[in-house]
């Protein structure tokens, strides 16, 4: 198993990508913390990971809480003594407006997708630091590197804004052997909180920048955090992985 008895914390665990990967790392051995705002579907993913043969907690968590991030770091550590991997997945879409200069869309996606992996990181270094290490996956997106219509600058701007913040905080743990790397997804099933992305003409001519001409699957994506959680991306810091069919090549 490729990170057995690891202990991770996944957020926006309660569907898509988050629940895909937070599965996958139960499968490969890992101990996980589902963490969302959804708690009927958390659980769910919960029982999902116990039928499995799995290990698996529920935690509520708001990401732009920090009294939540507290609680949840220390629900783990206190549960199963460590922290090694964090996965911050959650987020939200900037496509669901016909504003794209919205100051208050502006500050909620910051608030969910910059804010939110920075506590997330906050907490997680601290934790890290004390049992000799971990690993930090950080989701950003193809909209962290490049600008794109259709979608609140918000988006763009926080994806990137959590890229450098992969890249900073890299430089800054790796001494105390943490490591910190980016995902970043291309177009992908539409997310709950899509608008214009969701919809089939937008998508078709998203499709034509794709060189591998479809969308991708979010079990793709978890696999490429499977990899930067576990020991094989060893010598791995600071660095990016996207997965979005060739992409970002164009």
């Amino acid at each position: 198993m490729r990170v057995a008895n690891k202990c991770a914390i996944v957020t926006g665990a309660a569907s898509g990508m988050g629940a895909a990967t937070a599965r996958l790392l139960a499968r490969e051995g890992a101990k996980v913390a589902v963490a969302d705002m959804l708690e009927p579907e958390g659980r769910a993913v919960v029982a999902e990971i116990a039928a499995a043969g799995g290990t698996a907690m529920f935690l509520k968590l708001d990401v732009t809480e920090e009294p939540q991030w507290e609680a949840a770091v220390a629900a783990v550590t206190e549960a199963w003594g460590r922290l090694d991997v964090l996965v911050n997945n959650a987020g939200i879409s900037g496509s669901a407006t016909n504003d794209l200069y919205d100051t208050a869309l502006w500050d909620r996606i910051m608030a969910v997708n910059a804010r939110g992996s920075f506590l997330g990181v906050k907490h997680a270094v601290a934790a890290m630091r004390g049992s000799g290490g971990g690993s930090i996956v950080n989701l950003s997106s193809i909209s962290g590197v490049v600008g794109q219509k259709k979608i609140h600058s918000a988006y763009n701007a926080s994806k990137a804004a959590v890229r450098l913040l992969t890249k900073v905080v890299a430089v800054q743990e790796g001494a105390v052997g943490i490591r910190v790397n980016s995902v970043h997804p291309g177009l992908m099933p539409p997310m709950r909180t899509s608008g214009a992305t969701a919809d089939p003409v937008v998508r078709a001519k998203m499709l034509q920048h794709v060189p591998l001409g479809r969308s991708g699957e979010v079990d793709e994506v978890a696999q490429a955090i499977l990899f930067l959680a576990s020991d094989e991306s060893s010598y791995m810091t600071g660095s990016e992985l996207h997965v979005d069919g060739g992409y970002l090549a164009c």
